[in-house]
């Protein structure tokens, strides 16, 4: 572990250079496992090189409900690659002897994190070097079940709010969240859509005005085009979809990688990167 950098300080330090380099971060989400775990694992390990900020790591679950077809996809892939909770925390626990400083946030559901045994999973998680954990069907109402446990190990536990969360709700949402919130720019599923910048660049601002926590914005956001522009008005662009689909067309008639397959989504990754780095000066951080 770096000197000084505990676990969810990562994130705090990150976000911290951000603001100083004045520019927003680039976030990917890519799906542990997808397609088999020596590619994910290698993909992964490759992200930082090729510009990414903080890396969001899906924990593979049966029923992803608020997950579009292609993340469902790739979670099925996954799974079916022989995946496991974990097998994702020891692809974290590799991925922390090559990086020490790059934080991870890992993204799913509640039911295998419940049945891995909640409070076992967060020291295990804690040990493998997990920053962040974003749980979507946990409600702040449910605090006391992860969140609250989580944050007294250090590990940020990251909210969404949606264009859905009015100004009654908004505090609820924010009120035990840390490391950053997550903004879902669109309702309904991710992947289907493109955000609309104008609208989003409002709701950061409202957030904003009640939490001085980052805002990252996800869902919709295929293009480093959009990535530029969603840069300009959030702290991070969030980027899943548009990668995880990526891999699913580069595999052969039996499901595996075809050859070029890391090299050609780590180029997508570096593209995306470049577009956010460029909107530096423009970025409200």
């Amino acid at each position: 572990m770096t000197e000084g950098i505990g676990m969810s300080g990562r994130i705090e330090a990150r976000f911290a250079d951000l603001k100083e380099a004045n520019r927003a971060g680039l976030v990917t989400y890519l799906c542990a496992g997808d397609p088999d775990i020596e590619t994910s694992t290698a993909i992964i390990e490759g992200l930082p090189a090729a510009g990414v900020d903080i890396i969001e790591i899906g924990m593979p679950f049966t029923d992803p409900m608020a997950d579009g077809p292609s993340i469902q996809a790739g979670a099925l892939r996954a799974l079916a690659s022989g995946m496991t909770l974990t097998k994702v925390l020891e692809l974290v626990q590799r991925f922390r002897r090559r990086d020490e400083s790059t934080p991870i946030v890992l993204m799913g559901y509640y039911n295998p994190i419940y049945h891995y045994g909640a409070e076992r999973f967060l020291d295990d998680a804690k040990d493998a070097g997990v920053d962040g954990l974003i749980v979507v069907d946990l409600p702040p109402e449910e605090d006391e079940e992860l969140c609250l446990p989580a944050l007294a190990r250090g590990i940020s536990f990251i909210r969404l709010a949606t264009p859905t969360t009015d100004d009654k709700r908004l505090p609820s949402v924010l009120a035990n969240t840390s490391g950053f919130i997550y903004y879902v720019s669109m309702t309904g599923i991710t992947g289907v859509g493109a955000p609309t910048v104008e609208l989003v660049g409002q709701a950061v601002q409202r957030i904003r005005a009640q939490s001085p926590l980052p805002v990252a914005v996800g869902f919709g956001i295929r293009t480093p085009e959009q990535a530029g522009e969603i840069a300009k008005v959030a702290d991070a662009a969030v980027v899943g979809s548009a990668l995880v689909d990526r891999i699913a067309s580069s595999l052969d008639a039996d499901g595996r990688p075809e050859p070029g397959l890391i090299d050609a989504l780590l180029e997508q990754v570096s593209a995306l990167a470049d577009s956010v780095k460029s909107a530096r000066g423009t970025a409200s951080l």
